[in-house]
């Protein structure tokens, strides 16, 4: 498992690279024709506009144990997947087999039993209950050394979960590899 997991973790990271150096690429500025100078517009001061209501409180973050929670509960080999559907984001039966899967090639590997530590917590723009954390994972194998991952956890149903985004890139980890 980590061989085939650390491959696709590096081409997952040249294919992002890639991407991004190709957004780089476009026409020559210095093709462009020079633009015809403007008149500048006279300076004028800005109209003075009261905020029409008081700008909302932000909530506070949760604490960093609520989200590795989370996490040790999604890793613990001892709970069936289909008992741990609460913590994934729209879960479903498919994603209690992914879970067991997961916890299976944890022990499997022996990386198992894991910790989880969540720091950097912010708040996700635009997306009402959703937390950002950047989680370092270690595993008891001391081999692996530490794994970094950045997580997206919302707060549903009175608790915080894994987001699905997060959910699905932490489970195709423990999915199993088809044959040729």
């Amino acid at each position: 498992m980590p061989r085939t997991t650390t491959r696709a973790a590096v081409l997952s990271a040249v294919a992002i690279a890639a991407a991004l150096g190709l957004c780089a690429c476009g026409d020559d500025p210095a093709a462009a024709p020079p633009a015809a100078p403007a008149t500048p517009a006279p300076i004028t001061k800005p109209p003075t506009v009261e905020p029409s209501e008081p700008s909302a409180a932000v909530a506070p973050l949760p604490p960093p144990s609520a989200l590795t929670d989370v996490l040790a509960r999604l890793a613990d080999g001892a709970i069936p997947g289909g008992d741990k559907l609460d913590v994934i984001e729209n879960a479903t039966p498919a994603d209690g087999a992914s879970m067991d899967r997961f916890t299976t090639a944890l022990r499997d590997g022996g990386y198992a039993p894991v910790t989880f530590e969540a720091n950097d917590l912010t708040w996700a723009d635009g997306q009402k209950g959703v937390v950002l954390a950047v989680v370092t994972i270690r595993t008891a194998n001391p081999q692996a050394g530490d794994f970094t991952f950045p997580m997206e956890f919302r707060f549903a149903d009175d608790h915080w979960q894994l987001s699905r985004r997060t959910a699905d890139s932490l489970l195709q980890m423990g999915e199993p590899t088809p044959t040729p």
